[in-house]
């Protein structure tokens, strides 16, 4: 049997979460390189990146049928443990989503309903403050004069579902969706929640003014790829055009597309966590 892990602070007990029972601190290799595959071709990789001490992206990938459902989180930097609150957000939002369809709901109500059960998820983790913490990682709107060392976890969110027969995206925040035909034009599905200096102006989290999730649906005409991402891959490749030409080789592997994808990211510096989730979509797209 193999000894489990001690923790890199203080030599305590890993949790099944990736922190410490004793500390609370975050293990660097834990999710440090993840990736998802499910029925119909899907596929994710995320990685920790080059300069991240953790990684605080995550995802999740389900197949209910011919629904094909996708989640893509990041942990806003600047609260405290934001990849417990990427990796709640994610989990909660695609089993809330796959829960909706299987009880027969239009694909816009399911979204809407993963969207909400992942902010509230998020915002449960709120609390004291660890001894691994400090007041300067948490925003200033997560502080209550009352609480000072209040914290508030916080992430953003992006979600697709997929059909031969059409596309439908959900987000908060600046995690991005891209259309990425085979064939034709690409196209970013989203448009960011942020304001001045490109500062996020909504999120999930127990500090967040209870952001309205946007949605988005597309009937594609072709066969091609849903692309669900955070910034850490964005900000390198900032085009559709881009992405769809690092993908062109292995449109067909959706695992081997998103590891490209990554790799590119990593090799342009991979200064913060990349992730990239793709989901086929279109006519034909969809492999039992």
């Amino acid at each position: 049997m193999t000894e489990p892990t001690p923790c890199v602070s203080c030599g305590g007990t890993v949790a099944p979460d990736g922190h410490c029972w004793d500390c609370g601190t975050s293990q660097p290799a834990f999710r440090s390189h993840v990736e998802l595959t499910a029925d119909g071709g899907a596929a994710g990789v995320s990685d920790r990146g080059l300069r991240r001490a953790v990684n605080a992206d995550a995802m999740a990938l389900s197949r209910v049928g011919e629904w094909t459902v996708g989640v893509v989180c990041d942990g806003v930097s600047m609260s405290a443990r934001p990849e417990r609150a990427a990796q709640v957000a994610a989990e909660a939002g695609a089993a809330a989503t796959v829960a909706s369809l299987r009880a027969g709901a239009l694909p816009e109500t399911a979204l809407v309903e993963g969207a909400i059960r992942a902010g509230r998820a998020v915002s449960a983790l709120a609390g004291p403050l660890r001894a691994t913490e400090t007041p300067a990682t948490a925003p200033p709107a997560s502080t209550p004069p009352s609480d000072p060392f209040a914290v508030s976890p916080a992430c953003t969110y992006v979600a697709g579902i997929t059909t031969p027969a059409g596309i439908w995206t959900c987000w908060i925040g600046d995690s991005r969706a891209y259309w990425l035909p085979h064939e034709g034009v690409p196209m970013t599905l989203t448009e960011d929640d942020t304001g001045d200096h490109e500062a996020l102006s909504a999120w999930l989290g127990a500090d967040a003014t209870h952001p309205d999730p946007h949605l988005r649906s597309y009937r594609p005409h072709s066969p091609g790829l849903l692309l669900l991402c955070t910034d850490g891959l964005w900000r390198h490749l900032p085009t559709p055009g881009s992405l769809q030409s690092r993908t062109a080789g292995p449109r067909d592997h959706p695992v081997e597309a998103a590891r490209a994808l990554v790799s590119h990211a990593l090799a342009e510096g991979g200064q913060d966590n990349v992730t990239a989730l793709l989901l086929p979509a279109g006519p034909r797209s969809h492999r039992g």
